[in-house]
């Protein structure tokens, strides 16, 4: 009996090994990355490819299935679509975060002028991230997002940047023009997959550049690629009013063209505050000029 024991038990390993071995035959052929749509049943799903299709597939039987939440990144057999693996929120290339010892080296200090800008996004953004506190002593609810507008190279993305650096928030930013993906509904993903990766690492800020790259105003479209843009706005637009003000996630956004913005999006409780670059004048040009020669004169004594 005791040999017979033996025997069943060297066979099963066997066979664990053969299994373990064909698992990782098919997880290292060359996968195709899609998008999980939702379960139908404990072995089966409903995924959405990079061609722009949808494909009935079984999900691999060791895969965790806590993980698989509609709209998750997934990882599908290059010849039968089997659903093989589950990537991180962290594989999209096209979501960059910068956490706490990764942020940008900028300071208010190294920002010549915008004084009046620098107080307003200190007390709409950094306040209540971090004197969150106040706030609720007070009984008023903070910003939710703030609009940084005015022309090019007034110090929006600067700024925003100097923001980060201050903060011990995650740092996500994005330009409008990424959502525009070739495929349909890969826009509106990515809206999704940044305000998510937002709450999982909150307290964050959300920085998106160029926001008039999708948030135009709406208009009767005629053309896909239109109404893909307005399906993009929309699900911004839900995005911002789908979190309430204990998550800790602030959004800036920054255009040149505010003139074009979706009034929906300007509205309070989504963009509750405005604040403008304008073009700086006598006193900041030379403000930015001593502070220039000030960091360029230590630089040169410190070689010398």
């Amino acid at each position: 009996m005791e040999d017979y024991i033996k025997l069943e038990t060297r066979n099963l390993e066997k066979e664990l090994l053969h299994a373990q071995e064909e698992v990782k035959r098919i997880q290292s052929v060359p996968l195709v990355i899609g998008q999980f749509l939702e379960a139908v049943d404990q072995d089966h799903a409903i995924v959405g490819s990079t061609t722009g299709s949808n494909y009935y597939v079984r999900v691999l039987s060791i895969l965790d299935r806590e993980l698989l939440k509609p709209g998750c990144s997934v990882a599908l057999h290059k010849y039968s679509n089997a659903l093989v693996d589950v990537l991180p929120p962290e594989a999209d290339s096209s979501i960059q975060m910068l956490r706490p010892d990764e942020k940008p080296d900028v300071s208010y200090a190294d920002i010549g002028g915008l004084d009046m800008q620098k107080q307003e996004v200190r007390e709409a953004v950094e306040l209540p991230l971090t004197h969150g506190e106040l706030y609720k002593q007070i009984g008023i609810d903070p910003p939710r997002g703030v609009l940084m507008y005015g022309p090019p190279g007034c110090g929006k993305t600067m700024l925003a940047k100097a923001v980060a650096a201050n903060t011990a928030a995650s740092f996500i930013r994005v330009v409008g023009s990424e959502f525009v993906q070739k495929y349909l509904g890969e826009g509106p993903r990515m809206v999704r997959d940044v305000f998510r990766l937002a709450k999982e690492n909150a307290p964050s800020i959300i920085f998106i550049d160029e926001i008039d790259a999708i948030a135009t105003k709406r208009f009767d479209a005629q053309t896909g690629a239109d109404r893909e843009v307005q399906r993009i706005l929309l699900e911004l637009l839900n995005q911002m009013d789908g979190f309430d003000q204990s998550t800790n996630v602030k959004v800036i956004m920054a255009t040149n063209r505010h003139d074009t913005l979706d009034p929906a999006l300007l509205r309070p409780g989504r963009l509750d505050r405005k604040i403008e670059f304008p073009l700086p004048d006598r006193r900041q040009k030379t403000t930015c000029v001593h502070d220039d020669y000030v960091k360029d004169e230590l630089i040169r004594r410190c070689r010398s």
